[in-house]
């Protein structure tokens, strides 16, 4: 099973707690409901995990003692629900933007009308998302590349529709804050994404200082390349189906080393 058909099957969610295990409740009426339409539900692996599978820990409980899936659920609802509160956030959400969601995250034909639902739940207006972002903000605290990572994908939602509206970075740069990340570093995690590999600063995505010695970008660079394998963050929590977004921020970083290199002829 995917990580959104556990997502809309409610799996962990009721024992997640907090406003991530409410729109997980949520989400699990609604599939529910769909398949009684159909037939019987008991049957069905998304209902009888929402009724057996748990991670453990309340609103309120850290990270260091959930398993795997429970952090690639909490990642992928994260996703939903603050990705719909952004598409909101510049007074409309167009067909386009939904479209652009479903796709850009790969969501599979099956899965896509109860994750549309999930996201028409959440985006009735662009207010009340701090509770979601704090709550995700407890639930990673002490991985900032997992957070730098959740901003990344609402970067891409945000120019999803060929459009970086001024609220919408009103928006992320809100939820930065509650992560914990200041100005300059929201600017970095902005660049990386927004501007890519066409960014003017390659020392800003690398986040190292132009008069730093070439030991010292070389340094910063093998702990960044480190930090953001793929393989790594996958062990910490990031869902299979968010790997393409990791892989081009990985892609983004190495642009930039090949930039500074090239301009002081690093071999």
């Amino acid at each position: 099973m995917s990580v959104w058909g556990k997502v809309i099957g409610g799996v962990t969610g009721f024992a997640m707690g907090g406003p991530l295990g409410g729109i997980m409740g949520l989400a699990a009426g609604h599939a529910i409901d769909r398949m009684r339409e159909t037939g019987p539900v008991d049957d069905d692996p998304r209902y009888q995990q929402q009724h057996s599978t748990g991670f453990g820990g309340g609103a309120g409980a850290g990270f260091g003692q959930a398993d795997l899936e429970g952090r690639q659920i909490a990642f992928t609802v994260a996703v939903i629900v603050l990705g719909a509160k952004l598409a909101k956030a510049d007074g409309k959400v167009t067909k386009d933007e939904v479209a652009a969601f479903k796709r850009v995250f790969s969501i599979p034909s099956g899965e896509a009308a109860d994750v549309g639902a999930l996201f028409n739940e959440a985006k009735q207006d662009a207010s009340g998302f701090e509770p979601y972002a704090q709550q995700v903000a407890n639930l990673f605290a002490g991985n900032r590349i997992m957070l730098e990572d959740l901003l990344g994908a609402l970067f891409h939602i945000a120019k999803a529709d060929g459009v970086y509206h001024p609220k919408e970075r009103e928006f992320i740069a809100q939820v930065a804050d509650i992560f914990g990340f200041n100005p300059q570093e929201f600017k970095r995690i902005e660049d990386t994404y927004i501007q890519g590999k066409d960014a003017d600063d390659p020392y800003e995505i690398l986040d190292v200082s132009a008069d730093a010695s070439d030991g010292e970008v070389k340094k910063v660079y093998r702990n960044l390349v480190r930090e953001n394998h793929p393989d790594k963050l996958m062990a910490q929590g990031l869902p299979q189906e968010f790997i393409d977004l990791a892989n081009e921020k990985l892609a983004t970083i190495n642009a930039a080393y090949d930039r500074i290199c090239k301009q002081r002829g690093i071999k």
